[in-house]
Order: C-alpha cells, then structure tokens, then sequence
C-alpha cells in the first residue's frame, strides 16, 4: 500500500504561482520565528526607552512565549474548522497589525498587551506554512518544500540577534517590530491571491472548551516556569514549585481528557506511527539542543569576549549562509537518498560542529571562532528536510494540518526548555569551575607557592609594581578567573551537546524507511 502522501489532496500549484506562492509562505515563518528572537537583544533598550528595569523588560519575550505556546498546538483544530488558506491568511494577517500596535506602544503595559496579541494570533503560522508548503508541491518537488521552509526556519532565529542588535544600535526600537507591516502586507496579499481558491474542506465542529482550557492552564503555567525559573532560582522558590505541580496536574488532566474524547483539540493518536513518534523525539531534542547553544554562543561572546551585540550575531552568520546555499541542492538529492540517511547525517555534523566549538580557547580569534558555524551550517541544510519526511511519512493529507501543529508545538517547548536549561547549566558550571580554579590558586590543588596563595600574592604584588593600586589588582585577577571558569561552562555544554546528538542517531533508525517524494510502501 502506497504511503499517505499520495493520497487525495489539494491539487499542487504550477509556475509563477507556486514561486510567489512558496516566497510568501516563507516571509511568513520568517517574521514569526525572528520576532521570537529580535527582541531579545533589544531588550535592554526597550526597558531604557519605556523607563523600566530590565527585569520588568523581560515580560516583553515571555508574555510573546507564553501566548504562542497556547495558540500553536490549536492550529489542527482551526485548520480543520476554518480552512488551512483561511486560517494562515489571517493569522498572517492579524499579526502585522499586532506588530503595527507593537511599534507604536507607548508604556510597557501596552507593549505587554500587544505582544500577548501577536504570540496568539501568530500560532498558525509556522505550522500553517509547513502543511501549505507541502500541499501546494507536487509529491516529486516535496524535497524542496521542505528546503524552503527549513531554511527559513533555522536561519531567521541566527540572523535575529543581528537584526536586532543593528537596528537597536542604529534606529529605534520600534522598527524591530514595523519592518513586520509591509512584509505581512505583502505576503497576506499573495497568500490568498494565489491559494484562496484552493482551500481545505472546512468541517463545523465545536471547540471543547474543557479540552482548551486545561490546555491554556498547563501550558501557560509551564512557559511561566521556563521564563521565570531561573530569576527566581527555580525550585528554591516557592512560587516556581506551586506553578510547576500546577503545570504537571494540568497537563495530566489535559492528557486524560485529550485521549478519551471523540474530538480532541490536539489529535494524539498521531503518535500511534512509529515514524511520527520517533521522528518528533529526535527532531525536538536536537532543536532543543541547537536552540540552546544558538542562546549560549552570543550570550557568552557578550560577556566574557568583549564582543558587542551586532559582532556576536555576524559570529553566527556563516552558518545560516552555509545552510541557504546548500539547502536546494540537498533539496535535490533529497528525493533519491533515504531520508534517515540524511538525518543521520545532518546529527553526525552537528555534533562535529559542537565538538569543534568544545575545543575554543581563551585567546581565540574571530576567524577561528566561526569555523565551526560552517560546519553548523551545512548540518541545518539537511536537518529539517529529512526529519520531518521520517516524521510525516505515515500522516494522511487531510492529518498534515495537526501533525504540523503538535510537532511544532513539541519543538517550540523543547526550545523553551533547552533556552532555561543551558543557561541554568551555564551558571551552575561555571561557579563549578571558578571554585576548582580558586582552590587550586589558594593552594587547594597541593598548595606551595607555584600554585598555591603566594603565587596569587606574587602576581598582586608584579601588578602593584606596574601601578595598579591592590583593588585594581585583586579585580583583575577576579576577572580572569571569571572569564577562564565561563570559558571552561561554555566549551563542557558544548562537548555534552555533541554527545546528546550522537545518542539520538539510533532513534532515526527505530523509524520506517521514508523518502522525500513520498515513493515509500508500508512494507519498506
């Protein structure tokens, strides 16, 4: 039996239309996925611009977080209610006018307000331009679909701290959130020019407003507990415990109600196929570790480098460069290979990639720092292609909708973990690191002068006779010893990354045979 891919569905485009047809879709995952990151570096002008505190500030990313997280795995049902073209047309929609009031918000709480606006309406988006992506391609081209969407997907997230570190240096911060408007204009326009006369079947079933809820509660409280967790010093604080057992007693509940009703909000049997199943492990737990170390890398060239906000993001340039040019060509050979052979492959280079970050040393040079983002690069080229054919090999047409949105949906929680995660682990290694270092500088290590305190006094005193007075010199050591114990945090994440993409190798293999153009029968 043929797979479901060949199944009935919505005739594909041809020519000009497919092409203006595929470019808007991906200016649409490319706004939502860089509004998820411009902001962040543009946070502490934000909060100076509006006269708050940047702790206040950060309200700006986690209200955006905590209302897309809720809307994203909605999006099966909405497409099913309303219609795929329909619903991302207006999600499109809604959010260039959600970034328009972004742009012209006068306090913080207005600011807040908006982006809780733009997180919900934006969650059809992402899913809902995968699912139109692969529908308006005929089966043989589904490699290129895929291409065009992952791009987008893996680069915007690289070049929107660039982004947003130059237009926060050179303008004002309220262009971070405008230059959505002519390009939402412009992509909703040729989005149902193109495709409004090849919309889905719309079935008129009720939302279960049991289901939603408790869908709104455990997710709401659990992208409460990533955001805030680790300002709070996570589960030292009683607030981060009462909102983490109400988390998990939601999500329990939602997960007892999903499965015994008839209509689920989010359609769970998709994990009855092994392909979908395995293949969503897989792909979260690596976007979750991409995710984390595409946070650390600049978050440490930061403030330990001496690099500003617009040099650490052009430190991450030449893989979204990488990743752009080799994309069509992965594309094309994509339909002959077994995609498992190129998730494989995409996994052994990403873990290259990391391991070659994990040997960085303190006086490296910017030329050195970005080699191994090219070798980044060429894994995300072929990363979500094939991941997603192993995932969707067995999900019919009419499925593709609320397969997109809950795999979607797993991989933005896995990125919210992995962000909280590796800074948390970032810390806590390093204050690991900088007591090894301090005790074997005191004489914890042996003692004796050539390790012990009266080399630190020996140093002191050679920086005194230069003409530091002994504060100046005690804050230099200090600073030292800092930047060696985050260098020693940032290149053990690394290795450890490495190791967690190589373990997760074997799970693409536990998956069934799958091939880009969909030329796959059950018996493979």
């Amino acid at each position: 039996m043929a797979s479901s891919s060949s199944s009935a569905g919505p005739a594909p485009l041809t020519g000009v239309s497919l092409a203006l047809a595929a470019v808007a879709l991906a200016l649409g995952t490319f706004m939502q996925v860089l509004d998820s990151t411009i902001a962040n570096v543009a946070l502490p002008t934000i909060a100076g611009n509006l006269g708050v505190a940047s702790d206040q500030g950060t309200w700006v990313i986690t209200s955006f977080a905590v209302a897309n997280g809720i809307s994203v795995p909605l999006t099966g049902w909405l497409m099913m209610r309303f219609g795929v073209v329909r619903t991302f047309v207006v999600s499109v929609a809604l959010f260039t006018l959600a970034s328009f009031l972004c742009g012209i918000a006068w306090n913080l709480p207005s600011l807040i307000l908006f982006r809780i606006l733009q997180g919900a309406v934006s969650g059809p988006m992402i899913p809902g331009s995968q699912a139109l992506l692969i529908m308006i391609f005929p089966p043989d081209k589904r490699s290129t679909a895929l291409g065009v969407w992952s791009m987008t997907t893996l680069v915007a997230p690289v070049l929107g701290p660039i982004l947003g570190g130059w237009i926060s240096d050179n303008f004002a911060w309220e262009w971070i959130f405008l230059i959505n408007v002519p390009v939402g204009i412009a992509c909703t326009w040729i989005c149902w020019r193109f495709m409004h006369n090849r919309e889905t079947p719309s079935v008129a079933r009720k939302l279960n407003m049991v289901s939603f809820s408790l869908l709104v509660f455990w997710v709401g409280t659990l992208q409460l507990v990533l955001d805030t967790g680790k300002d709070a010093d996570w589960f030292n604080s009683v607030h981060i415990v009462i909102l983490s057992l109400l988390a998990l007693i939601g999500f329990l509940a939602w997960l007892i109600w999903e499965l015994n009703e008839k209509n689920p909000v989010v359609d769970l049997s998709l994990f009855k196929s092994r392909n979908f199943a395995f293949g969503v492990i897989a792909l979260c737990a690596a976007y979750a570790v991409f995710f984390g170390n595409n946070l650390l890398m600049p978050l440490w060239l930061q403030t330990n480098m001496g690099y500003v906000a617009t040099w650490a993001g052009l430190a991450a340039a030449p893989s979204g460069v990488v990743a752009v040019f080799l994309t069509p060509f992965v594309a094309k050979i994509s339909n002959r290979i077994d995609a498992r052979i190129m998730a494989t492959i995409s996994l052994l280079l990403f873990a290259l990639s990391f391991y070659m970050r994990s040997l960085y040393a303190p006086d490296i040079d910017f030329g050195h720092l970005i080699l191994p983002m090219f070798v980044m690069g060429a894994a995300m080229s072929a990363f979500f292609t094939s991941m997603i054919t192993v995932s969707f090999r067995d999900v019919a047409p009419h499925q593709m909708p609320a397969a997109s949105g809950l795999s979607n949906f797993a991989r933005i929680t896995a990125g919210s973990f992995a962000a909280s995660l590796t800074t948390t682990l970032w810390d806590n290694y390093e204050t690991h690191a900088l007591n090894n270092i301090s005790g074997a500088m005191t004489g914890g290590s042996g003692g004796g002068n050539s390790g012990g305190a009266g080399g630190v006094d020996q140093v002191i005193n050679q920086m005194m006779q230069m003409g530091m007075s002994q504060a100046q010199a005690v804050a230099a050591i200090t600073r030292q010893v800092s930047q060696q114990a985050y260098l020693l945090a940032t290149v053990d994440i690394f290795r450890i990354s490495s190791i967690i993409i190589l373990c997760l190798i074997p799970l693409i293999w536990l998956s069934r045979k799958a091939m880009a153009n969909g030329q796959v029968h059950a018996a493979d």
